[in-house]
Order: C-alpha cells, then sequence, then structure tokens
C-alpha cells in the first residue's frame, strides 16, 4: 500500500491503491468481466448516486465526457453562449465547444476562488438589456470547495438559464442553502452535475472515470443510451450517440473505494484544518484557504497564496516534498481560448490568484510527521525571505 512517502519524498497527492482493489482487479480478470457496462457498473452507479443524493448517475470514461453528456442532454449547442469561470481547468470549457457553443468566463471570488455571483448577475443585467442571455452556467467547485449557490440558482430562476455543476473536485463537499434552511450535497442543486475519478480524486480509478449525476429521470434515459452509441438495447440504436462507457474494473473499483470517501474526506477536512493552525504564526506570508460557514469541503487540495512561488516549490522540492499549480495561466489568457478576445487584466481577481497559488501536499493517509515537515520547510522559505529582503 502506498503511503505517500517514498525514500523520504512527500508526493503531492498520491493515488490509493489498498488490498480490496487490487483483490478486485485479480477477481474481475479471473470472472472474464472485464468489458464495459455490465453488473459493476450497474452496482457502482446505484451506490455513487445513494451516496451523492440523486437519483440517477451515468459512469462515464472521464469528467470531461461526463460534463460534455450533461451540457448536450439540456440542449446546448451551435450559437448558445454558456458561463464559466475562469480559474479551472481546461475540462470545465472543451465540451462547452465541443458542442459548438460559446464560453463566456467570469471572475472569480476574492476568498473562495468559485465563480463570484455578484459579477455573473452583473453579466447577465446587461445582456438582458440586449436580449443575448446565456443558455446555461457551468459553476464549478473549485479544489473540493462549493460554489455559493443560492444567488447563482436564483440568478438562474430569473433569466432562465440552466445550472449544470461541475463537481469533478467536489466529491462529497456540502453547501448549506440558506434559502432552504438545509445542507446540500454538491452534485445536487443544479439539472445535472459531472464528477471525475481521474487517479488523484478524492475518489479516484485506476485511469481515467467520470460519472454523470441528475435527478431528471427523462435525461438519464438518454444519458444511457447516448454513452452508449444511441443503444435502447444491444445493436438497436434509437438515436445517434457515442461511445462513453466505463468498464467493469474500474467501477468495481470505485465501488471498493466509494466505501472509504467518507471517512477519507474527513481526514482530509482534519488535516486542512491542522495545516491552518500550523500556518497561523505566518499568517503575514502565507493565504490559507478560506472556507465560508455554509461550506464543508472536502480539500481535493490544500492551495495556499505566497509571493514568490516558483522560489518556495523550488526550496520544498530540495525537501523531498511535491507541490503543484492549479492553476498557473487562467482560461482567458490560455492561447486555445484566444478566439473569445480576452486579454491580461480583464479578469483581475482570478489573474492575482493565478500567480500566488500553489498546491501542499494533502491526501487522506498523510501523517501529521509529513505535515509537520511541510509546514516547516514553508515557513523557512518565508523566513530567508524576510531576512533577504532586509
Amino acid at each position: 500500500m502506498k503511503t505517500g512517502k517514498t525514500h523520504g519524498r512527500i508526493f503531492l497527492s498520491p493515488p490509493h491503491m489498498g488490498d480490496l482493489e487490487q483483490k478486485y482487479v485479480g477477481e474481475a480478470f479471473a470472472s472474464n468481466w472485464i468489458a464495459p457496462l455490465g453488473p459493476h457498473v450497474e452496482a457502482f452507479q446505484r451506490e455513487f448516486a445513494a451516496t451523492v443524493g440523486v437519483s440517477h448517475a451515468l459512469a462515464t470514461i472521464s469528467g470531461t465526457a461526463a460534463l460534455h453528456l450533461a451540457l448536450q442532454l439540456v440542449g446546448v449547442g451551435t450559437g448558445d453562449d454558456v458561463f464559466v469561470s475562469t480559474l479551472t481547468f481546461a475540462a470545465s470549457v472543451n465540451p462547452v465547444r465541443y458542442l459548438g457553443a460559446t464560453p463566456v468566463l467570469v471572475d472569480s471570488e476574492r476568498d473562495s476562488w468559485n465563480m463570484d455571483p455578484h459579477l455573473l448577475a452583473q453579466e447577465l443585467q446587461e445582456r438582458a438589456k440586449i436580449g443575448k442571455l446565456p443558455k446555461a452556467v457551468v459553476v464549478v467547485h473549485l479544489y473540493g470547495q462549493s460554489a455559493d449557490m443560492d444567488p447563482i440558482l436564483a440568478l438562474a430562476e430569473k433569466y432562465g438559464l440552466v445550472v449544470i455543476e461541475d463537481a469533478c473536485q467536489a466529491h462529497g463537499a456540502e453547501y448549506f442553502s440558506r434559502k432552504e434552511g438545509a445542507w446540500k450535497k454538491a452534485g445536487t442543486m443544479g439539472r445535472a452535475a459531472a464528477f471525475s475519478f481521474y487517479p488523484g480524486k478524492n475518489l479516484g480509478a485506476c485511469g481515467e472515470a467520470g460519472a454523470t449525476v441528475t435527478n431528471d429521470e427523462e435525461m438519464a434515459k438518454r444519458m444511457k443510451m447516448i454513452r452508449d452509441h444511441g443503444q435502447a438495447k444491444k445493436y438497436y440504436h434509437d438515436i445517434e450517440g457515442y461511445n462513453g462507457r466505463l468498464d467493469s474494473i474500474q467501477a468495481g473499483w470505485l465501488s471498493v473505494k466509494l466505501r472509504h470517501l467518507a471517512d477519507w474526506n474527513e481526514a482530509r477536512r482534519n488535516l486542512a484544518h491542522r495545516y491552518h493552525r500550523l500556518f497561523a504564526d505566518a499568517s503575514g506570508s502565507v493565504a490559507i484557504p478560506q472556507e465560508a460557514e455554509w461550506t464543508k469541503g472536502v480539500y481535493h487540495l490544500y492551495v495556499v497564496r505566497v509571493q514568490d512561488r516558483e522560489a518556495m516549490q523550488a526550496h520544498l522540492a530540495e525537501a523531498g516534498i511535491g507541490t503543484g499549480i492549479h492553476y498557473p495561466i487562467p482560461l482567458h489568457l490560455q492561447k486555445a481560448y484566444r478566439q473569445l478576445g480576452h486579454k491580461k487584466g480583464d479578469f483581475p481577481v482570478t489573474e492575482r490568484v493565478a500567480a500566488e497559488i500553489v498546491s501542499l501536499p494533502m491526501f487522506p493517509q498523510m501523517t501529521e510527521a509529513m505535515q509537520d515537515l511541510v509546514a516547516q520547510s514553508v515557513k523557512e522559505f518565508l523566513a530567508a525571505r524576510v531576512t533577504a529582503n532586509r
């Protein structure tokens, strides 16, 4: 079993593989049940839907495919506009482009770094004046922290938008709806939601995998056919579709790990809160993640903000500590999206955040000793930087 530390190295987010997962893979090969779909996939879909708290979950080959499926089924197509956060991975906007639609980017909140509802409201007001409202909004729950959904859902209702949740980093995250006076799971608040099971996620497969979830029964029926070449049953193609099917080995692997998701998420939360305490005496030099009282984040990543980020990464690397940047270049400044017509300065909050963020090691099996070493190394770098700047 991988512990996250090998020959003195602390990994950023090592995938977890235990005895049960390995046992399942052996049994799958022995039973010759390794094809896409089938009983293992059906079982995982039921289990994951129950965990999220929705009626239907459709397993797919990736989180990108899951988002593509959700957008397609709500009718996003050529000529439509879709609002998306600009601080996210490209997979949040690529499916919009696949369908011939145009992503309309929205800047981040200053604290959560998720989509800013106030800026969304301003954009919708301006677009309403010229009669060019978007079709949908993709709400990203970044780094495992839920976006502020109440105002976003209210705006969607007012302007007739479809809300799709990008919950690819938020397995098990929760949001307290002040409107309804109740906690809601990420993935249950929009018309549909996409999850990724990439190996480093809170619930990770042994390779690529994902799922689209929804409470819409008719939508789920069509999703089931589209991701299986449009088949209503084998060799009977009622609609056009494509191959978005998950294989049985991945489904079984995920079912085994799903049993531990709640405990692993709680371990991540405990580690995050311990990081908060460890960095309390360095608050002027390192900005820790902010968790609003209406969220219960699952800390897919523990992301801080510092000056001289690359120098700090080099310092930690010398100590055998892995880091990452999620994400160094906002979408509006990526070459792939130049056709959107944006320039530096268009989204100032996101640009400022993207220049300073760095992801520190975070995984459920991380020990306090590992965490102490990370915090000590960060504070050593910060202290040396202060001394050098005197």
